[in-house]
């Protein structure tokens, strides 16, 4: 990786090294309690946390996934996802942020040189952070991509535009998705700060505000041949690549879920209001409002198990590749997305249905969850795993390999 490691600039102190799950869910707690405190606020003002992607960095969390035989504990699915939700309910822009940085590390597990896991891995137990410029706008479908990798002498130029580039503001590596000559799907890894390449800051979405999710341009970029991973290699054998992708924006929703439950019982316990004309005296005291609670709940939790119930699929894929091993965890994976999904959607809605007029408050900044809740929510329309589920169940078809299953 000599070409790389000169693109480098200048290094951070070391992460802690996160030895077991617990360590690393321990970890997620604590930066959580911290970002909690100012989420709100951000939301409201569009402070992009700059200084939470630090301390995010500096926790460990960024190399959790790396296989233990480069250093990593390699934790378990199950494990990823919670951590991904605790964060999500603390502040679900960060809890996002990082999603993009597990999956990539995933490629680079499945396709990468030995010469590559090395160094990049070293550089996530490090607590460097990689993000991605794939999705493309202007294409006449969405997936398509315009971007090309051109030869020139042993490495390559790219030139072109990325949007929904999740997380590129912040991080320290950027991985480019480009098609070759072969026109086959290659991951490019470079500096953030390479010459050729411009992250703007123009995401304007109403929900996610703080992911700075923007516009990623990439001019005359020259990359050495030993930055670029044959991303297609992934799909040449069964791998849960896509479930554990989605699995991760799960686990974001269901961390919107909670934070959106646990904002309507604090409200409902110490501000709203009972009902004179129906003879109630405390709002918390309403049976129709602890029927509700009770039946968010439910979906909380059936979310909450699915979710672990997926991750688990996706470690047995990992573990011992298969079709069928993997096919059992895409569709485990959509069915916890589907739940996940209505979770966070049904929490935001109930938080103003039983929390009353007054939560509505434009001071209070509740309605961030739905906002949250609803713009990632259609990340990837949940109507596709349904059909994807039924399809498999009726008639025995799978959906193809990709990042969406």
């Amino acid at each position: 990786m000599s070409r790389v490691v000169r693109l480098t600039g200048n290094i951070r102190p070391v992460a802690p090294y996160l030895a077991t799950e617990d360590e690393a869910l321990d970890a997620a707690k604590a930066l959580a309690s911290i970002i909690a405190e100012g989420s709100s606020r951000r939301d409201k003002a569009r402070i992009l946390p700059h200084h939470e992607m630090e301390l995010l960095a500096h926790s460990g969390l960024l190399g959790i996934t790396v296989p233990s035989d480069y250093g990593g504990a390699d934790i378990s699915n199950p494990f990823l996802a919670e951590v991904v939700a605790t964060l999500s309910q603390a502040d679900s822009s960060i809890g996002q942020i990082p999603q993009n940085h597990f999956y990539i590390l995933e490629v680079l597990r499945l396709a990468g040189t030995q010469e590559q896991k090395r160094f990049f891995f070293s550089r996530a137990l490090a607590g460097e952070h990689f993000a991605n410029a794939l999705a493309e706008s202007g294409t006449k479908q969405s997936g398509e991509i315009a971007t090309r990798l051109v030869p020139d002498g042993v490495g390559y130029l790219i030139s072109g535009r990325k949007y929904y580039s999740t997380g590129a503001l912040f991080c320290d590596w950027i991985a480019i998705f480009a098609l070759d000559p072969q026109e086959r799907m290659v991951m490019a890894i470079v500096p953030r700060d390479s010459e050729g390449v411009a992250v703007i800051d123009d995401w304007a979405g109403f929900g996610q505000r703080t992911t700075a999710s923007g516009t990623v341009t990439i001019d005359n970029l020259y990359v050495p041949a030993d930055a670029v991973i044959s991303h297609d290699r992934v799909f040449e054998h069964p791998t849960p690549l896509g479930a554990l992708g989605q699995l991760l924006h799960a686990a974001v929703d269901l961390g919107i879920a909670r934070a959106a439950f646990a904002d309507m019982l604090e409200f409902v316990r110490t501000r709203s209001r009972g009902h004179r004309h129906l003879g109630i005296e405390d709002a918390h005291a309403d049976p129709l409002t602890i029927a509700r609670t009770g039946a968010v709940v439910v979906r909380i939790e059936a979310a909450s198990a699915m979710l672990e119930r997926a991750g688990r699929k996706v470690d047995v894929a990992q573990v011992t590749p298969s079709a069928d091993a993997a096919a059992e965890a895409s569709l485990a994976v959509a069915a916890a997305k589907v739940l996940t999904t209505e979770a966070a959607l049904d929490a935001a809605n109930a938080l103003f249905e039983l929390a009353g007029t007054s939560s509505t408050d434009e001071s209070l900044n509740l309605d961030r969850h739905w906002r949250n809740a609803r713009t990632h929510t259609v990340h990837d329309p949940v109507r596709w795993k349904h059909y994807a589920l039924g399809d498999f169940h009726l008639n025995g078809r799978l959906p193809p390999p990709s990042g969406l299953f």
